[in-house]
């Protein structure tokens, strides 16, 4: 599938009328900095659709964008930034809480978004385990891939592989497009 037309709808932070929209939902879900906004602008071709805070962990709201006048991307709120408050923190992982376990979305794709450089953190894990548990389908992907030599990446390859053995992992770049048409595929198939 092509993706036609993106534009944004709406931002939440709780109950909201587009939760009765039983519209497919893609959500993507990573740690701060991870690149979550530039991976959405690449798939949708755009350069600012999605929009990245200045300051990483300041985002406090669920962007939805409108694709192909026909489904969503749902963008949550980046996780793990050491500095930013305890009850930030914690009003984080209620927001993605919530709207992993909340029944009333239409049906549901996940994209865990996680730094090929870093590696999976224990958020990263843990936020895996926790869709896993809900039966929600989990879209791994390693981002981040050209910021690491070429020389060093089958290392860091098996690294991540051993840490999520049980599924396959996107290996993508938005800056080189690597692993664009693989993630596309995967969100539609």
């Amino acid at each position: 599938m092509k993706i036609s037309s993106a534009e944004y709808a709406t931002s939440i932070a709780g109950e909201n009328s587009i939760m009765s929209d039983k519209s497919m939902h893609v959500a993507f879900l990573g740690r701060s900095n991870v690149g979550k906004s530039s991976l959405i602008n690449l798939l949708v071709e755009q350069k600012n659709l999605a929009k990245s805070s200045t300051t990483p962990g300041k985002t406090k709201r669920i962007y939805f964008y409108l694709i192909n006048q026909g489904f969503y991307f749902v963008d949550l709120p980046g996780y793990g930034y050491a500095q930013v408050s305890r009850s930030r923190k914690d009003l984080i992982k209620r927001m993605i809480e919530w709207y992993v376990t909340h029944e009333e979305f239409g049906v549901r794709k996940y994209v865990l978004i996680i730094d090929f450089k870093v590696g999976p953190t224990q958020d990263d894990l843990d936020y895996y385990q926790l869709l896993k548990d809900q039966d929600k389908e989990v879209i791994i992907v390693a981002n981040k891939l050209d910021k690491i030599k070429k020389t060093h990446r089958p290392k860091q390859t098996q690294k991540i592989i051993q840490a999520l053995s049980e599924t396959e992992i996107i290996f993508f770049s938005a800056k080189t497009k690597q692993g664009k048409e693989q993630l596309i595929d995967r969100i539609f198939g």
